[in-house]
């Protein structure tokens, strides 16, 4: 089989039957190891194989990247923008899209390799046809696009070239496509701007950020709701934050906020300019955000309270991520008892259908009451402890009765909670006192799958590791979670295959 790829890859230019040996050579090829490959890279005439690509044949062509594919792996990504360039620039304007995703795939390979990538860049017509190929039909190829543009913008002559000269003009005629692919360039620029304050200097004086912010602030509230997703994206750098607030663009988005009561269409566009704050928060300072901007709470506050699900799925996720971590719970725990009344909401949404929210309600529960051990002070303790009792009345048996439910998603959301709680002094208690619970623990014929089973070995591993469990639950309990802990997720227990009458 080597022999014969060898002896097909050798005549390559020359083959007689071209469907024929092209069906024998793919087969032969893919058999083949690429250090082979490799080592006759030399000796082959991969043009040859490209220009057979030039047929209006559709297996011909699947036939010839196939065998590109397999091939070009083995060849260095310099040895191919240095041999094949003209055969990169026609593959990205060929009709079929497996070619364009082939030679786009290249042109990947090849922007990662730090001498290849200069050939990209000294070569002005290569690189306007990746520029053109964001604006392609074929989303896959579009993806390619962008992530190698991205990857060529990461140094000093790549972004001078894409910002500095004609590709500007390049890039914006193909944002003149349609909607889509303009927010397909949003969505560059937003990568690059995100690498560094220089990246983000240089697409900020393109004044392609401030279009994308125009829109933000326009009255088209389906391109609100498509733009905030992208200056979020933004604000998860600090050099994007600092640019956004000295632009004012936080506080318009505040502003926006404020109107949305008297905007009849704000359900379209309101969810992504929370959950906006909400990010903004946990990667700043909640507490900061919070008294700066307060129309986001008091808005977050009023979608949970509210009756429109879409809404309070929202405010669900928002209040998730700012309780994630300490700072953002003091600031929720301000809120006194609103807070309190919101948690009895919550509590009683994760046990009423629609199934999406409960589920999204018990990853909030678990977000909001989870403390790390080294942040365990008897106040934040005292304050966990208050939330889980603003539950329900009883949330201990709320929670397990949600577990013993025939819905895997739920069952682990549950057991997600009681993870969360497992390595809190007051929590292990409440689980002591509760009939049979410690026995459901370590009842392994309660998990009928493979992630219940993770889900439930999570909260045995997070009782174990706690340094009050022994204490709290007393050595022969303690010993069997440990035990369970040994024997891993998916232990069976040995059962004897001889039957004893009378016998258990």
């Amino acid at each position: 089989m080597a022999e014969e790829a060898l002896e097909l890859l050798a005549r390559v230019s020359r083959l007689e039957e071209p469907l024929e040996e092209l069906r024998a050579l793919g087969v032969a090829v893919q058999a083949l190891p690429l250090s082979a490959l490799r080592e006759r890279a030399p000796d082959i005439r991969l043009g040859s194989l490209f220009a057979l690509l030039n047929v209006n044949d559709r297996e011909q062509v699947a036939l010839c990247v196939s065998i590109l594919e397999r091939f070009l792996q083995a060849v260095d990504p310099l040895y191919v923008i240095q041999n094949f360039r003209e055969e990169l620039q026609k593959g990205l304007f060929h009709p079929d899209d497996s070619v364009k995703l082939l030679t786009v795939a290249q042109v990947g390979r090849i922007v990662e390799n730090s001498d290849a990538v200069r050939e990209i860049l000294n070569n002005p017509e290569l690189l306007r046809q990746i520029i053109y190929c964001i604006g392609g039909e074929k989303i896959a190829v579009a993806k390619e696009a962008i992530k190698s543009l991205s990857r060529i913008a990461q140094t000093q002559d790549g972004l001078e070239a894409l910002f500095a000269s004609n590709f500007l003009v390049d890039l914006k005629n193909v944002m003149a496509t349609s909607d889509v692919v303009r927010y397909r360039v949003y969505e560059l620029i937003v990568e690059i701007s995100s690498v560094s304050a220089v990246s983000l200097n240089y697409c900020a004086n393109s004044g392609l950020i401030s279009e994308l912010i125009e829109e933000l602030t326009g009255d088209d509230v389906l391109v609100r709701a498509t733009s905030i997703e992208m200056v979020t994206s933004l604000a998860y750098t600090k050099h994007g934050r600092q640019y956004l607030a000295q632009q004012g663009i936080i506080d318009k988005i505040s502003n926006i906020i404020i109107g949305a009561d008297s905007d009849p269409f704000s359900g379209f566009y309101l969810p992504g300019f929370v959950k906006f704050f909400g990010n903004l928060a946990i990667v700043d300072s909640p507490q900061q955000i919070c008294e700066r901007y307060p129309i986001f709470m008091e808005k977050v506050f009023g979608m949970a309270e509210g009756h429109d699900p879409t809404m309070i799925g929202v405010a669900v996720d928002t209040l998730a991520i700012l309780g994630s971590n300490v700072e953002g719970k003091q600031v929720l725990q301000k809120s006194g008892s609103r807070f309190q009344h919101l948690l009895n909401r919550i509590g009683h949404q994760a046990k009423n259908p629609p199934a999406e929210l409960r589920l999204r309600c018990l990853d909030a529960i678990s977000s909001l009451l989870y403390l790390p051990p080294d942040q365990q002070t008897e106040d934040l303790l005292g304050m966990t402890e208050s939330w889980f009792a603003a539950l329900s009345s009883q949330p201990l048996e709320l929670f397990r009765s949600i577990g013993t439910q025939p819905f895997p998603d739920l069952h682990c959301g549950a057991l997600r909670v009681f993870t969360a709680i497992a390595n809190q002094p007051w929590a292990q208690k409440l689980m002591l006192d509760s009939p049979g619970f410690v026995e459901y623990i370590v009842d392994r014929s309660v998990e009928p799958d493979k992630a219940s089973k993770d889900a439930k070995y999570e909260l045995v591993k997070a009782l174990v590791n706690s340094k009050t469990i022994a204490e709290i639950f007393g050595n022969q309990y303690y010993l069997r979670l440990r035990a369970y802990l040994q024997e891993g997720p998916y232990y069976v227990k040995a059962v004897s295959t001889t039957a004893v009458e009378g016998a258990e």
